[in-house]
Formats: structure tokens, sequence, C-alpha cells
């Protein structure tokens, strides 16, 4: 679950003052609240079954993972999907100011419900972000630069304050401009295809991909948001404007895939997919080592 305690350089993308370093795990930073705080289920790709708010057997005093460079091949899915945006960081040293729950446990039941709520509204900062990045969104950019301010505010309530705020009242408005972003983008390539003469299959209609061979279809522009592409082939497949927040890429094969201009993809779905050298990604992410062993 936890990544390596190291500092890493990144190439920083400014909206307000939010940066891609501050949306990404920095977990040297942080407490651990990703191996606390969740319920894990073997089942799903963890360690062990574990209940909510019980350190993983994998945690480290030090609040490392002990195993985190063989979760490939112990296959540990779920630890290798798993993203907190940079939540866990946020947390622990702006939160609770550096006191982690081992030195105040009788909080400890509090910092991992924060946690659980800046997980949500990091992800939140990580779609907006990602939104006005992308030039077709320019007809709405105030609006996304408004909301992405507003979202970066909650951040900084306190412990109280953030137990009370309803965050589904706010992923609300984010998820309305970032619908409009999507069809924004995709009308975008959508249009670009009608001056071609190159004919593909389609998409049709349904959410279940599971095992299905696409290499033959057309998926520039499409909305796969939430789609299940588990074991899904895209080898060698354009996915340019194609929308996969929340699609559910594990085991898909990306080979040679190109997702340079895919929209709303995050590291987390990336490293549970198969994907070589030749898969192309969007500028934020970055290739997992096992694609290149």
């Amino acid at each position: 679950m936890n990544y390596p305690c190291e500092n890493k350089k990144d190439e920083i993308l400014s909206f307000s003052n939010i940066s891609r370093s501050n949306l990404r795990a920095d977990c040297k930073n942080c407490f651990g609240f990703c191996c606390v705080a969740l319920y894990f289920s073997a089942s799903e790709g963890f360690p062990v079954n574990k209940d909510a708010g019980t350190p993983c057997i994998n945690l480290q005093s030090d609040f490392c993972c002990s195993v985190h460079k063989n979760l490939k091949t112990l296959g540990l899915k779920g630890c290798i999907a798993y993203d907190c945006f940079g939540a866990g960081q946020k947390v622990a040293q702006v939160t609770y100011g550096g006191y982690d729950w081992r030195q105040v446990p009788e909080t400890a039941q509090q910092m991992y419900e924060v946690f659980l709520i800046m997980h949500q509204i990091h992800e939140m900062l990580w779609y907006l972000t990602e939104a006005l990045r992308l030039k077709p969104s320019r007809n709405i950019q105030d609006e996304l630069n408004s909301m992405l301010i507003e979202t970066e505010k909650l951040t900084l309530l306190s412990a109280d304050s953030l137990l009370k705020l309803d965050t589904t009242a706010h992923r609300f408005k984010v998820n309305t401009l970032l619908r409009q972003t999507s069809e924004l983008v995709r009308n975008k390539f959508r249009d670009e295809q009608k001056t071609s003469s190159k004919r593909q299959k389609t998409l049709g209609q349904g959410r279940d991909f599971i095992g299905k061979n696409l290499t033959k279809t057309n998926l520039r522009g499409e909305n796969l948001s939430g789609a299940y592409l588990i074991a899904t082939n895209l080898r060698g497949v354009d996915l340019s404007g194609t929308d996969l927040i929340g699609a559910d890429l594990r085991d898909t094969d990306l080979r040679g895939a190109n997702l340079t201009n895919s929209i709303f993809l995050t590291q987390g779905q990336i490293n549970t997919a198969k994907g070589d050298s030749e898969t192309k990604l969007p500028i934020s992410l970055t290739q997992p080592m096992h694609w290149l062993k």
C-alpha cells in the first residue's frame, strides 16, 4: 500500500496553489494512513483481510511498507492500485501538524475518518487540474479554476470542520464541470473523425467489456467512464479523447496503446493494467516499473 519512502522531484503544473507534486503520495511525510484506515480484503488483492483502523501486517514502525518492492510478485493488486492523491501527507503535516496516530492514540480514529474525507477532496483536485490542462475546456476555464480554488480551501479546514463537510454536495458540483469538460474534449475528437475516411467498428451500448477484444473498435472520443475493462484487449488502440474516469483497468492489455490524450486517467488505474515501453501515457502519469521488466 505505501510507496517507498523517497522524495522525488516532479514537473510542476500550477493552477492556483496546487501542483502535481502535492497531488501525489509522499509517504515519507505521511503516517501510513492508507495502511491503517482502510478495510482490506485478501480477495481484492490486499495482504490479508483487515478491519478499518487496524494496521497492515506489513506496516513498519517508520510507517513504510516492508514488501513494497515486491507488490507485483506477491500479487497485491489492491495495494498497487491504491492512490491517495497526496491526501496522506496533507492530513499528517497540515491537519494534524506532524503528530501521528501512535503519538496521540486518543485521536487516532478521528485521523482515519479525516483521511478518508481528505482523500475524496484530493481526488477531486486531481480531476480538476486534469480538466484545466485540456485545451477544449478553455470555454469553462474560469468555472474550473474557481472550483479548484474552492476545493483547495477545503483541504485547509480543521479536523472538526472536515468531519462536518458535505462532500457529496461538493462532489456533485465538481462532477458537473467534469462532465462538461468530458463532452467538450470528446466532441473535438469525434468532429476530427468526421473528415476521416478510415472506418472502424463502433463501441455500441453497455459498460461491461470484461475480457473482450476491442482492438478493432473505434474508441477515439468514447465515454468509457466507469466501464469494466478488466482483462480487455486494447493492445495498440488509439484512446485519444477517451474518457476513462473510474474505469476498471485491472489486467487491461494496453501494450502499444496511445493514451496520450485520454482524459481523467489516474496513476492507480495505470498501475493495475498491462503495458510496455510502447504504451503512450498522458504527461501527468508515469510508466510503472513492472511494465519495463
